[in-house]
């Protein structure tokens, strides 16, 4: 379509090309002339209907031209259809008390349509072109896994075009919507979902993701009512409470079989979930970007892109779903370039010092974390300008020389010299009302005409739309970047944005002054995240704010990892990178071994479990280590070793999340081969039988034999003996049992107190 880009955004639209970092959200486009009806030669059977497939996933579209486009049947593949069948089969008939004729939902649900539940769609011109009515001008397909429905509403002069994707690798669902305003005169967007997809009859549980912070991927299962599930997002992040995904399942389904879809948005700004189920039985969700008042009102040509919705299904349960989204994220989202090595371990000096720097004992830790096995080390909070609490220096962006006189070189060049990458933290979108910067510049925050800012953590937010205020911020971070020679950014944003509203938005067709900018906004930060990308190759950004509060999809594709919690409590991490699983493969989702007693929650734990729970992950140390006993910092070393030994396999695996009781939380990975196998097995709390329950795996080939080996902890524990653990020898050689018996029957656990976790290794047996 020739579009001229105006403002980037988080990924190209499917069908556009391969997917990258970077593509357009707000576009000035031309207008189209097509033939009506014109259409490519893929995906099209029976004339009016068109079939995208790939990957276990099939999408059937009524996309007759000039008619409106509806979704006939999205799931699972079927082996033998036939489009006009699912048509037929779908026959809805006229019921007392409705409209004379059935109304069928179409892809955005519009108002014109007249079909009852949520709306897709809302745009209006002061009042005016509110009841669109959008009918199909063209479908394009170059390939049996994409197409592109471009429809029109002509009285209304609103053009809207779907682009839809199935990878065929993986059968992740991708959708996004574009909506080009064809009139003079300006079209003012409340409201556009990715897509408006029919759910079906047959999953009736719903898995919403909820939390706050130091608590966030809280599993919320719902039953099937008639009404809306919704939850809102106008915090101006992905936000710990309201996660922009959710699951679908039945009754008869679990973690390893039965029916299962999910769901996701890939934005880090504000956002809309809602699952709705009407009385006729139809039930339909969306997700998409909310809109602030005015914050998208498009002149004549210009284009405004959704953020994309992601969906898969499975007919073998929930985790296969996620190891769906993991492969996905893998092979189409994330950066090969950060892919392509191993995933350093981390040390973090955070709850180490906090604000209390020191050069000489930084050092000291630095050379601790070195003999532990670190690889990465990561200098946190504290280091600029007048930074010694968190109430002032947020902008201040060059070294304290008041806590390092001699400039931060010195203490870089002492990592690495320790065979460690140096990285450093920065909070680039948040500003301290006490800082240099504010003083010289307060009209560079994100504000509400006639309204004091919400008191947060004692910062405000800057506006990054402000092309001084991103040139700004480029300047100073790629000076250090460049001046220590920065392997790693721990990009953090501490704050909600409540009143996000700029001065810099304006143009021809709109009237200057303040303007809710969350869309712009977010778009700015991909934008300063891929500039720096671009100037440093090989620089990797850790995606952190608060935790887990900016953690989906669409940041991922500008970052190379993703903070789950601030919370390094050993026994709720294991409930929190659960969850995080649902959506996050184990090599981006940060997971770190924290102090002996934890400084959230006041809970104290070993150093077998505060490791154990860590290797799961992409593994790191928050701690000061100079505080641990010798004992264990050799327990911790070993449990670094133990993850380096297996890194491939946690990172590179299929990963399992078994069906257990409340009380135990047990996971696992899976080589592509089937050959081998990690499996952790947490008990979280007191079982209330008195014999320990019996964990069946999952994963393995049931026809081949495994040797099977408990590797952690190093030692016994058994509470009582003897157990599995001298019977079978598994702190020794270890014994061998079938695939099959080892899912099906499964091994009986030890008897162990709460807050311990074993870690099982299986080996496929070649002498049996």
């Amino acid at each position: 379509m020739n579009d001229k880009v105006k403002n980037t955004a988080a990924e190209q639209a499917p069908g556009e090309g391969a997917l990258g970092r970077i593509a357009g959200h707000v576009k000035t486009a031309k207008p189209v002339h097509r033939a009506a009806g014109a259409r490519a030669e893929f995906g099209l059977r029976n004339a009016n209907y068109l079939c995208i497939e790939g990957g276990g996933t099939l999408i059937v579209i009524d996309a007759a031209a000039n008619e409106r486009p509806r979704i006939i049947y999205c799931g699972k593949a079927l082996g033998n259809f036939d489009a006009s069948e699912l048509a037929l089969l779908s026959t809805a008939q006229h019921a007392p008390g409705s409209a004379n004729a059935h109304i069928q939902h179409s892809l955005l649900n519009e108002i014109g349509t007249g079909a009852s539940g949520p709306r897709g769609f809302a745009a209006h011109r002061n009042g005016k072109d509110w009841a669109a009515d959008f009918r199909v001008l063209e479908v394009q397909s170059d390939s049996s896994s994409s197409a592109a429905i471009h429809c029109t509403d002509k009285s209304a002069e609103i053009e809207v075009t779907h682009n839809l994707r199935i990878d065929p690798a993986t059968g992740v669902f991708t959708a996004q919507t574009k909506v080009t305003n064809r009139s003079a005169s300006p079209l003012q967007l409340d409201w556009c979902a990715a897509l408006s997809l029919p759910l079906g009859d047959q999953l009736d549980r719903l898995f919403g993701f909820s939390g706050r912070w130091a608590n966030e991927f809280q599993i919320e299962e719902i039953e099937s009512f008639r009404g809306t599930y919704l939850r809102e997002n106008s915090l101006g992040r992905t936000s710990h409470d309201n996660f922009p995904g959710l699951y679908l399942a039945n009754k008869a389904s679990d973690e390893n079989s039965g029916d299962a879809a999910g769901f996701h948005l890939g934005w880090s700004g504000n956002h809309r979930v809602m699952c709705d189920r009407q009385q006729d039985g139809r039930s339909s969700l969306q997700m998409g970007e909310l809109l602030f008042p005015g914050e998208i009102e498009l002149g004549e040509g210009e284009t405004y892109q959704t953020p994309s919705l992601y969906a898969c299904w499975s007919s073998d349960g929930r985790a296969d779903v996620s190891r769906k989204f993991h492969q996905f994220v893998k092979s189409q989202i994330l950066d090969v370039r950060s892919m392509e090595r191993p995933r350093p371990v981390h040390y973090n000096t955070w709850e180490a010092v906090y604000f209390d720097h020191d050069e000489a004992s930084l050092k000291e830790l630095a050379n601790t974390a070195a003999a532990v096995g670190a690889e990465r080390f990561v200098l946190d909070d504290g280091w600029f300008g007048g930074r010694r609490a968190d109430n002032a220096g947020l902008g201040d962006w060059w070294v304290s020389k008041d806590v390092y006189p001699s400039g931060l070189a010195g203490l870089a060049e002492h990592v690495r010299a320790l065979g460690m990458e140096f990285g450093l933290w920065f909070e680039p979108e948040m500003v301290n009302p006490d800082s240099d910067l504010f003083r010289a510049h307060p009209d560079w925050v994100l504000s509400a005409d006639g309204l004091d800012t919400v008191p947060f953590r004692n910062q405000l937010t800057l506006d990054c739309t402000n092309p001084k205020v991103f040139d700004y911020l480029f300047e100073k971070i790629s000076h250090l970047v460049s001046e220590l020679n920065i392997a790693y950014i721990k990009w953090d944003m501490n704050r909600d944005t409540h009143h996000p509203g700029s001065l810099t938005q304006v143009s021809p067709h709109r009237e200057t002054g303040n303007r809710a900018a969350m869309h712009a906004q977010t778009l700015a930060v991909y934008r300063l995240m891929d500039k720096l990308h671009q100037a440093f190759p090989k620089l990797e950004i850790e995606s952190c704010s608060s935790g887990g509060a900016r953690a989906d999809y669409g940041v991922l594709r500008h970052t190379d990892r993703i903070w789950t919690s601030d919370n390094n409590d050993a026994r709720q991490r294991q409930a929190i990178q659960r969850g995080a699983s649902h959506f996050f493969p184990l090599q981006v989702t940060g997971s770190h071994v924290g102090p002996r007693q934890c400084h959230i929650t006041g809970r104290i734990f070993a150093m077998e479990y505060r490791a154990a729970t860590a290797i799961f992950g992409h593994m790191g140390m928050e701690l000061n280590l100079l505080d641990e006993t010798e004992e264990d910092r050799a327990v911790l070393a070993d449990a670094i070793a133990l993850h380096k030994q297996h890194r491939a396999l946690i990172h590179g695996g299929d990963s399992y999340r078994l069906n257990t009781a409340e009380y135990m939380n047990a996971v696992g990975c899976v080589s592509a081969d089937q050959s081998e196998a990690l499996f952790s097995c947490a008990q979280i709390e007191f079982a209330p039988g008195s014999a320990p329950d019996r964990l069946r795996f999952a994963g393995l080939d049931p026809a081949l034999n495994y040797n099977v080996k408990l590797v952690w902890p190093p030692r016994n524990p058994s509470v009582t003996s003897p157990s599995i653990v001298e019977a079978a020898d598994l702190l020794g050689d270890g014994a061998v049992f079938s695939g099959e018996a080892l899912m099906e029957f499964g091994l009986q656990l030890p008897l162990v107190l709460p807050d311990t976790c074993l870690i099982f290794h299986l080996m496929q047996d070649d002498q049996t």
